[in-house]
């Protein structure tokens, strides 16, 4: 049984949609960031960083926190989407690394400015926004030839959809990067993306181009 920690973020997301794809027991407990639940005594104590996710594994008592970490262990811990093979393990960890130090950092900025506090700093819009765009032509010419970031379907996959699929705060147009839409739409189309988009809460149906 794994106890998950989490908000309806991209970056909650990326783990419940991965405890649903792996089918583990867990139990959800709710951090609500917008009423500072992060700062909670009781959950510095799984998360030392204050954020979420964060999980504790009843059957091994290990606890992380960090995202890619999470997805990592789980993948490892059921020896699914994550490959063994050297190659293609190492890609997957590539792109997944790829999301956690550009996709969300990068296009979370964009939230910041764009989408929550529009007009306080034209060149914080225009740097993020640019940024947010060269990312997604990244991605675009990644998967011009492949169906997933590494060929199957894998944790890099989950890590990157969630905060594709804000890309209305984003003010993207999906149309722009065709390949980018049909791997969005094939992945927003799985039912374990389906449901693990709605832990812990339902706030709006998937967004759709």
């Amino acid at each position: 049984m794994i106890d998950l920690y989490t908000w309806s973020t991209p970056n909650g997301r990326k783990v419940s949609i991965m405890l649903e794809e792996i089918g583990l027991d867990y139990t959800t407990h709710t951090i609500d960031i917008g009423k500072n639940e992060q700062f909670a005594e009781s959950f510095l104590k799984i998360s030392p960083n204050n954020r979420i996710p964060a999980i504790v594994d009843n059957d091994t008592g290990i606890s992380l926190m960090e995202s890619g970490a999470i997805l990592m262990y789980l993948a490892e811990k059921t020896g699914k989407f994550l490959p063994s093979d050297p190659a293609t393990r190492w890609t997957t960890i590539e792109w997944l690394m790829w999301q956690m130090g550009g996709v969300g950092p990068m296009l979370g900025q964009a939230h910041h400015f764009v989408h929550f506090n529009k007009g306080k700093s034209d060149y914080a819009e225009e740097r993020y926004l640019n940024e947010t765009k060269r990312l997604y032509g990244v991605l675009d010419r990644r998967l011009a030839d492949r169906d997933y970031l590494a060929g199957e379907y894998s944790i890099a996959d989950m890590a990157t959809w969630p905060w594709i699929s804000r890309f209305e705060w984003q003010t993207v147009n999906l149309n722009s990067y065709p390949n980018v839409k049909k791997w969005y739409l094939a992945i927003a189309a799985r039912p374990a993306v389906q449901k693990g988009y709605h832990v812990p809460i339902k706030q709006s149906e998937i967004p759709m181009p």
